[in-house]
């Protein structure tokens, strides 16, 4: 198995591309930091509601290009971002790591220049965010993940036009290659970083593995593996299952599972996703209100979450996300908020609050859950595109207490 490991502070000519050899690059492991935005945030559960919206209800398979993609640019509090050469020699663009769109661009603060491996297509790209969106051009250029891992002739879109970004240059998409329809003109769809990664030979199979460090660790961090997914930043098995058939989340790395609040369940089997973009575990409002009476939470007006006493996280239980045979388990204090982050969103600093919150709709709508950040970071994760799967394992932060 050919497997590059990039960390995460981390063409349309796909013919020419599987013509090229495979060949073995080894691993390579880069360290980052995660970024905390402590300006500017508003609610952030309603943040992270807007984008499940904007992904639900996104238009797609539109032959006219009526509709513009609608997602959601980042959570606004914790985000992870890569460092992407762009050209020969590159110049590196920040970007935030989008597991929810699948678009690379650049340009919202720092500016593209072509260089020789540039072409211009003359094609405009467009795509619209909840909280942003940006317009441009579409160029096929070398991106530079690392030295030994470039991808010829990738198609990024390059920004002439943007609203709503902030902290970062772009996005790194790393969502299924069918979130770029209709995104680019005169195209239907155009390959993704890692469909070029594999098509052109860099890595053996379309996988990716993502690891994310809790923000609240003192190395936090993390990183993204192309190929396949490194062994070392797991304690358990990695168990895989397909993924799920029902729409609107089949559009998107989407799985099905239920939950139990200890013995309890309090969501069944239904689908959803598991998304970088989003910073908490969104349920279906049923589900919500289920595990709000189970731990006698109230709902905090000003940052929209869950707040409990001490007492009550002292007898708080395991919820558990039971996905094929397998159930992952989340411990009391990986429920609760980074308490050292307690200010970034507006809250009390000496209040425990609550990382699960109403998506919005009840159980039902083919949406009914998303796995974000709070549940990411305690597990890693696997999206496999060759097999259209995603496997999941336990962690060494898996149960960590420093929340």
């Amino acid at each position: 198995m050919d497997i590059i490991s990039w960390p995460i502070s981390l063409p349309r000519n796909a013919r020419k591309a599987l013509k090229c050899g495979r060949r073995d690059t080894g691993k390579t492991t880069l360290s980052i930091s995660t970024k905390i935005n402590t300006v500017g945030v508003g609610n952030i559960v309603e943040r992270d509601r807007a984008r499940i919206q904007s992904l639900k209800f996104a238009p797609r398979h539109d032959p006219a290009g009526t509709g513009p993609e609608l997602l959601n640019v980042s959570n606004g509090i914790v985000y992870y971002t890569a460092q992407v050469g762009v050209g020969t020699p590159p110049a590196y663009h920040t970007l935030l790591v989008d597991t929810g769109s699948s678009n690379t661009w650049v340009g919202a603060n720092q500016s593209y220049t072509p260089t020789n491996s540039s072409i211009d297509t003359g094609d405009s790209v467009n795509v619209v965010y909840g909280s942003g969106s940006f317009f441009g051009e579409e160029w096929l250029d070398n991106v530079t993940l690392t030295s030994d891992l470039v991808i010829s002739e990738q198609s990024i879109g390059v920004a002439s036009w943007t609203v709503g970004i902030s902290g970062f240059d772009g996005i790194l998409g790393l969502g299924p290659a069918g979130l770029t329809q209709y995104t680019v003109g005169n195209t239907s769809q155009v390959p993704t970083v890692t469909d070029n990664l594999y098509a052109q030979g860099k890595i053996s199979q379309n996988m990716l593995g993502v690891s994310f460090v809790p923000a609240s660790e003192s190395d936090n961090g993390g990183a993204l593996t192309f190929g396949g997914y490194d062994d070392t930043m797991t304690t358990s098995a990695l168990n895989y299952v397909p993924l799920t058939t029902t729409t609107p989340a089949a559009q998107y790395w989407g799985i099905d599972q239920s939950i139990s609040y200890g013995n309890t369940t309090i969501l069944s089997s239904t689908a959803g996703i598991i998304d970088t973009g989003t910073t908490l575990i969104l349920i279906a409002t049923d589900a919500f209100q289920q595990y709000q009476s189970l731990t006698n939470a109230t709902l905090d007006s000003t940052t929209g979450l869950l707040t409990i006493t001490s007492a009550q996280y002292d007898n708080l239980q395991t919820l558990f996300f039971n996905i094929g045979n397998t159930s992952y388990g989340l411990t009391p204090n990986a429920q609760i908020w980074p308490r050292s982050l307690n200010s970034a969103i507006g809250g009390d600093s000496s209040a425990i609050y609550l990382v699960v919150n109403d998506i919005g709709s009840t159980s039902g709508s083919g949406f009914d859950f998303c796995n974000g950040y709070a549940f990411l970071q305690r597990f890693y994760t696997v999206f496999d595109t060759t097999n259209r799967r995603v496997g999941i394992a336990e962690t060494v932060y898996t149960t960590s207490d420093t929340n």
